[in-house]
């Protein structure tokens, strides 16, 4: 029997997502939130105040974070790029330079195959006007109820 899962990083898409979860009564056994340890204060705000909620409703919290700091990865870590080149740290993350995201999804996939091998589904907030990451994302285990939701 699939466990049900949600990925959320209490940014607007995921939180979102989590809440309306709750509230249409969607299966959900557990809410995993990876922490780089970097996040803005209203994220750790807003994670305290839903970790009530979960608790409440019993539904499980797991919370991973990387192998190797943040920080060490983005400013220190030798880098060996393609051309031979070497540079120090993956510098910061966001546009066209998604190592930190790519890192966040490895954790959690393997946390999931690990804890449930091929029996989960993992609810993802993906908003609807993110079309590449649409077709990117969806497979088997992976749910996107805000897409989904679009029709409804």
């Amino acid at each position: 029997m699939n466990k049900y899962i949600a990925s959320v990083s209490f940014g607007k898409d995921s939180l979102a997502m989590l809440l309306l979860l709750m509230e249409k009564s969607y299966k959900l056994d557990e809410v995993v939130f990876y922490d780089t340890g970097m996040e803005f204060e209203s994220i750790y705000d807003t994670r305290d105040k839903v970790k009530e909620m979960l608790k409440n409703k019993n539904i499980k919290y797991t919370e991973l974070h990387p192998k190797i700091p943040f920080l060490h990865k983005m400013l220190d870590i030798e880098v060996h790029k393609r051309d031979g080149s070497i540079q120090y740290g993956y510098v910061l993350c966001g546009g066209r330079c998604r190592w930190g995201t790519t890192e966040k999804n490895i954790t959690i996939s393997k946390y999931l195959k690990q804890q449930y091998g091929q029996y989960y589904k993992e609810y993802i907030g993906i908003a609807v006007d993110e079309t590449r990451r649409i077709e990117k994302e969806r497979n088997e285990h992976k749910l996107l109820p805000l897409v989904d939701w679009r029709n409804d």
